[in-house]
């Protein structure tokens, strides 16, 4: 479409959590209002199920979709498909790939992030960011015999959890597995599940819903698709063509991918593997770590987290970013330029936060900015006030790790407090691990694995600030019923 000019009220830029959870708040707010969704991708994620398990904490149901189940649900809204080129702020308006220009009002960019890939050009190392990427890595994987799994986050967490029939080299930065979510402890406790079978698939919940059979994307492969939802890799058939059938995980700790070699390189350079199943083995890809050891392997998942996706439209344009390029925002989700805001990963909170809240891009963060700046969006062309929403009164997440409910609570690792702070702990092994963050006898943060159905009793104590000095480590002798006590 040519030179085909679009106007909407509100214009929202992504087919992410974030960025759809906007347009259908929007929607539903502002229902007189035209309202245009923009996504590079003909998917969209869309929440379709929201369980309240506290005031603050929510599961999610995802779903990904057509665009056009949007547009059936919601008279006001338009999408379009297609890749914004140029942003002229000055004009109010977008360019996009097809030549259209889209004049809005009112601008939310909410264009996720991209992936961190150790090797761009290298067929042999794939980024996890995606529905389409997950699909190349199932079907690599269903030859594979061997993987290396660089990162310490969420999904590569759930990726060497998931991964079967196939030998598994993890590769971290950390002293720990899961540093980005537990502390060394936490760790611990999961350390034995990389070696056991997995749970029933019944234990394990599954959220993340693909509704397109068969669908062929006919957007430029270069773009990125949507962030993945919850429990991603559940119910994928993560299997590997080793003859093997126990999981086989070697962690490599605190050390970092130095080069990714050819078999051709690694011949030349004369090296040898760390680990071999014969002399002659021959891996199409090799990776040399800090730590000095070399895997030979059939591929290499690089899972080291993202950064935000918003180069077009810092150019030409001059947006405060943040150290890692990020959008900064005001407390009404405002950039630095006047009509433009921003919400999920592409934005970085840069208002004075609230003590227990804190920015960490997820998908659960994604959905409550988006709905959230929908409603500053609308205050915006209004001309009224709109008050900080109480979901970034306190963190609250909650996902599922090596098949166990994990909740995390406020400052669960200690953010924010230094080294000014104590711990209690419970843990049955296989069973539960819960770990109180306490200072001057007061709960800052918490972490509960597994069924504790603690979450509620901790979100109180956290938010109301109460004086628990008087209890110490009785807080969670397990024979006390601490969830009536503190009712």
């Amino acid at each position: 479409m040519p030179d085909e000019r679009v106007s909407a009220t509100y214009v929202v830029v992504g087919g992410g959590i974030a960025g759809v959870s906007c347009a259908e708040c929007l929607s539903y707010l502002a229902s007189d209002e035209p309202v245009l969704l923009i996504s590079a991708s003909p998917l969209i994620k869309t929440v379709s199920r929201i369980q309240q398990v506290t005031q603050l904490l929510e599961e999610l149901d995802v779903e990904e979709k057509p665009m056009e189940t949007l547009m059936q649900n919601h008279k006001n809204l338009s999408v379009i498909s297609d890749k914004i080129v140029k942003l002229n702020s000055k004009e109010r308006t977008l360019l996009t790939a097809s030549g259209a220009i889209i004049e809005y009002e009112k601008l939310c960019i909410a264009t996720g992030g991209k992936p961190k890939i150790i090797s761009e050009l290298n067929e042999f190392v794939i980024g996890i960011r995606d529905t389409e990427t997950t699909q190349t890595l199932q079907k690599k994987l269903s030859a594979a015999k061997r993987v290396v799994v660089v990162g310490n986050g969420g999904i590569a967490t759930e990726l060497v959890y998931e991964i079967e029939n196939c030998r598994v080299i993890w590769v971290i930065k950390d002293k720990s597995i899961s540093a980005t979510f537990f502390d060394p402890g936490a760790a611990e406790f999961f350390l034995p599940n990389l070696s056991t079978e997995k749970a029933e698939e019944n234990n394990i919940a599954k959220r993340m819903k693909y509704t397109i059979a068969g669908f062929k994307s006919k957007v430029d492969a270069s773009l990125h698709g949507s962030a993945l939802g919850p429990d991603w890799a559940t119910g994928l058939k993560m299997s590997g063509d080793s003859k093997t059938t126990t999981r086989n995980v070697e962690v490599q700790y605190s050390c970092e991918v130095e080069t990714v070699l050819s078999y051709d390189e690694f011949k030349t350079e004369g090296l040898k593997e760390t680990i071999f199943d014969s002399e002659d083995a021959k891996w199409p890809v090799y990776v040399r770590l800090t730590n000095g050891k070399i895997f030979g392997c059939d591929f290499i998942v690089s899972a080291t987290g993202v950064t935000p996706d918003c180069d077009v439209f810092l150019k030409d344009n001059e947006f405060a970013v943040s150290e890692d390029g990020a959008l900064k925002v005001d407390s009404k989700m405002e950039t630095s330029i006047k009509n433009i805001f921003a919400a999920g990963d592409v934005c970085n909170c840069s208002w004075e936060l609230p003590h227990h809240w804190f920015q960490m891009r997820l998908w659960t963060q994604a959905r409550q900015m988006g709905c959230y700046v929908a409603k500053c969006l609308i205050a915006s062309v209004e001309n009224t006030d709109v008050s900080l929403d109480f979901c970034f009164e306190m963190f609250t997440h909650v996902t599922k790790f090596f098949g166990f409910k994990v909740v995390l609570l406020g400052l669960f690792n200690g953010q924010k407090l230094g080294t000014d702070y104590d711990i209690i702990l419970r843990m049955t092994k296989g069973k539960e691990y819960i770990k109180l963050v306490m200072q001057n006898g007061r709960i800052q943060g918490a972490i509960l694995i597994g069924e504790t159905d603690l979450e509620e009793t901790f979100e109180n104590l956290i938010l109301n600030q109460m004086d628990l000095s008087r209890y110490g480590e009785n807080l969670l002798d397990p024979n006390i019923d601490i969830e009536d006590y503190f009712d």
